[in-house]
């Protein structure tokens, strides 16, 4: 943050310093600047970047930095307003039905969305930058990228000794997954966008938890699918409605999260997991089994039960996992594991769309799983996630004991809180950012209209429980404007 801090302001600096210079005239050197402003050599070279990036300066290797040649004035606009009758133009599913083309992409950017400086971010997806590897991360991609071969093109399916690391987490050494059975993809989303548009036409419906992954309802919804909800409680799915709702809808696909659910943090019991198989093999559907979290268990939380895909011989889990939450957003490398003739769809449905995941890329997501410090990095994430999930379930009970917290989950990275009746989620989104803190509200997470209001906490992008404590002394000024 600092280092990110002193970029900005040295670009600033130097932006009101150019009026000094002519077109084409030199600017200081790099050592100069260094000393004139007291900064690293890395914090300049980064703001003459920015300034390069705004067209203001042009640099030139051994030469040093120039003022740009002034941009011409902007063009004006076209008339774009055609587009508004093309866009909205609907087509025809094989039922007749229409399926609109609109695209709403607001709950996966409540959470991708950086808050404003100064505002803390209850809000986020991914661990924060001090949970990070990093040091390991770099490593990896500088051996990675000696390799032989490294920057060539890799297998379609992906590189043969990463597909094997995943088959091993998946199934188990010598399980029932075997590496032939996976796909390396870019991240989790799009992997469960090749699982969507792989297993149901345009128009089918498709059954989802309630509450669920807002970013899964954007894809299936992206891909003209019907996401129908079926309830989520403190054990799963309520297994009971899932087999009512195949027979009503006729749907061939339940995508679920049955480790530490998205918002909720439910745990799918053992007796509803044979019970979700059972009930997707009679309606010959598929289970698209999205094990996001594994990677984020708790210290402390003891054994956690395998994947579904490891108890499923006949080809109907879809398993979904990657390697993003866990490292960094950057590091978008994930899999799709499936077995019988399903695989070649989904190969064939990701060669289309992206050829194969870039070489370098998975060359050091290997070199990263295979070093002494990944074992060390999970033992970290896991202690940190516990301290800041417990700093942030006391900080609400003692800030906010109106606010419903009914499971404290013993992995992810977020709580799910209900709101009193009658409260409105937008005000009270509104009024804590106007607080300083960011929060996500529950309303995306529901395919259908929400039971109550919710909101959902992130606990993994804050610095620490100093930030989550003051975090939810925000947010309690901002629920006690919302709720007045």
């Amino acid at each position: 943050m600092q280092e990110r801090s002193s970029v900005a302001d040295l670009a600033e600096r130097l932006r009101k310093d150019l009026n000094r210079y002519s077109t084409g005239e030199k600017l200081p050197s790099s050592r100069a600047l260094v000393e004139r402003y007291r900064v690293s050599p890395v914090t300049v070279t980064r703001a003459l970047a920015v300034l390069a990036g705004e067209g203001l300066v042009v640099t030139r290797p051994g030469a040093g930095a120039f003022r740009a040649q002034p941009r011409s004035r902007a063009p004006e606009p076209g008339d774009t307003s055609w587009q508004e009758l093309s866009l909205s133009a609907e087509s025809a599913a094989a039922s007749g039905e229409p399926i609109p083309r609109t695209v709403d992409a607001s709950g996966v950017l409540a959470t991708l969305a950086a808050p404003p400086p100064g505002v803390i971010e209850f809000n986020g997806g991914y661990l924060h930058p001090a949970l990070q590897p990093e040091r390991a991360l770099a490593a990896a991609l500088a051996r990675a990228g000696r390799r032989p071969g490294a920057w060539g093109r890799p297998p379609m399916e992906g590189l043969a000794e990463l597909r094997a690391w995943f088959a091993r987490q998946i199934g188990g050494p010598g399980g029932p997954v075997g590496a032939s059975e996976v796909l390396i993809t870019a991240g989790g989303q799009s992997a469960l966008s090749t699982a969507l548009r792989a297993l149901a036409p345009p128009g089918a419906a498709v059954l989802v938890e309630s509450p669920t992954y807002p970013g899964m309802l954007a894809v299936a919804r992206a891909s003209g699918l019907r996401p129908v909800p079926v309830p989520v409680d403190a054990e799963g799915v309520r297994t009971e409605l899932l087999a009512a709702a195949f027979r009503a809808t006729g749907a061939r696909v339940f995508v679920c999260q049955p480790l530490f659910q998205n918002p909720t943090g439910a745990v799918l019991v053992p007796r509803r997991r044979s019970e979700v198989l059972r009930a997707a093999r009679e309606a010959g559907a598929f289970v698209v089994e999205d094990d996001f979290a594994r990677g984020l268990v708790h210290e402390g939380a003891g054994e956690l039960s395998p994947p579904l895909a490891a108890e499923d011989p006949d080809g109907v889990v879809v398993h979904v996992r990657s390697l993003t939450k866990v490292t960094s957003p950057s590091l978008r490398v994930g899999a799709l594991a499936a077995r019988g003739p399903v695989l070649s769809r989904l190969r064939a449905i990701q060669v289309v769309d992206s050829f194969f995941v870039p070489r370098p890329l998975q060359e050091a997501a290997l070199e990263l799983v295979g070093a002494p410090a990944w074992p060390r990095h999970l033992r970290t994430v896991a202690a940190e996630l516990r301290a800041r999930r417990e700093a942030m379930a006391s900080a609400l009970g003692r800030e906010l004991p109106e606010l419903g917290l009914g499971h404290v989950p013993s992995g992810g990275y977020h709580l799910w809180l209900r709101l009193p009746e009658g409260t409105q989620e937008d005000a009270v989104v509104t009024a804590a950012l106007r607080a300083g803190v960011a929060v996500a509200p529950g309303s995306p997470y529901f395919a259908a209209e929400p039971p109550a209001p919710h909101l959902r906490l992130s606990f993994a992008g804050v610095a620490g429980a100093g930030e989550i404590a003051e975090g939810v002394r925000r947010l309690r000024t901002a629920c006690g404007e919302a709720m007045a």
